[in-house]
């Protein structure tokens, strides 16, 4: 509230509440620690800001006007809102309780976040996530533009704004239709696809890109007629004899636990694997907070993926 270019102050605000209370300058006075004359003076000096009247003085006590009355309850959630805004403030400076935006790509986070949140809540209880989707480019370009707080993204940055930490390293599986030719083999040679119609995601999956340039390096052919939408469209698909494919290994340790409907296998001599790393803003005021929990996710995608997953070194 301001009037005539002067506003109350917080403590006139809470001189007055306790005056309100106690109804007697003296007790009121004692229980904010300071003198009765200066209690006097600033609730003078509030009403004259105010120019309103908010208690009425006499010999045998004193009273809250209509005014006063009237007013008791705003100044109390001042208070409360001051109160609330400096427990929060406190905990935020210990990182205790705190939500942070994370963006990850959805060919990842469904099959990577439920085997890490839990056991990182119960390590950082107050700690918060609100998760959102979206291509490794577009979350990049987000983390610059502050709509993510921190990402975690198979794309690899030099740029001079951002703090990287590289996390693990996930294989990419080959996977058949259970009829095919190749079935049965745990590994293929880049000559036995030469040839075949690789099933991937649409275009706007990083993903699609990273199959594209397997198929160049091995001579496969890339099917554009028909595109999955998800991993799971895609997976649908291999089963259905429209094609090979291939799939990340968390989305086969998550999703595939009666694989008889598909063949898994690896491509000889020939390492497929993207890398997952966690990218934050280097004027992040949390960047002490993120660099912690990288290793704590570490830890927890060591301990609990250690069979899907390399770490990185």
């Amino acid at each position: 509230m301001q009037l005539g270019g002067k506003a109350p102050s917080f403590n006139q605000i809470r001189y007055f509440v306790a005056v309100a209370k106690y109804l007697n300058f003296r007790q009121a006075a004692g229980a904010l620690g300071i003198s009765q004359p200066t209690l006097t003076s600033q609730i003078n000096a509030l009403e004259d800001t105010l120019n309103l009247t908010l208690l009425e003085r006499s010999r045998t006590g004193t009273l809250l006007s209509p005014q006063g009355k009237a007013l008791l309850a705003s100044a109390e959630e001042v208070l409360q809102s001051t109160q609330r805004f400096s427990e929060m403030a406190r905990d935020l400076s210990k990182g205790e309780v705190i939500t942070y935006r994370l963006g990850i790509p959805p060919t990842l986070g469904p099959y990577l976040l439920p085997f890490v949140l839990p056991d990182l809540h119960r390590l950082k209880p107050g700690l918060r996530f609100y998760v959102r989707e979206a291509s490794p480019d577009d979350l990049q370009h987000g983390l610059l533009r502050g709509e993510y707080d921190i990402i975690l993204s198979p794309l690899s940055s030099d740029n001079s704004q951002l703090i990287t930490s590289p996390l693990f390293k996930e294989p990419l599986k080959f996977v058949t239709p259970s009829d095919h030719f190749l079935s049965g083999k745990a590994f293929v040679h880049p000559e036995d696809i030469s040839g075949e119609k690789i099933l991937t995601l649409e275009d706007k999956h990083h993903f699609h890109h990273q199959v594209q340039r397997i198929c160049e390096d091995i001579g496969a052919d890339l099917q554009r007629d028909y595109e999955g939408t998800s991993l799971d469209t895609l997976r649908q698909m291999v089963v259905m004899g429209m094609g090979v494919a291939f799939l990340p290994g968390l989305y086969i340790h998550s999703e595939l636990h009666k694989p008889e409907a598909l063949h898994v296998c690896e491509i000889a001599d020939m390492p497929i694997e993207r890398q997952h790393s966690l990218a934050w803003r280097n004027t992040s005021p949390s960047r002490k907070t993120f660099r912690e929990m990288s290793i704590i996710i570490r830890r927890i995608i060591e301990e609990r993926l250690s069979d899907a997953v390399t770490m990185c070194d």
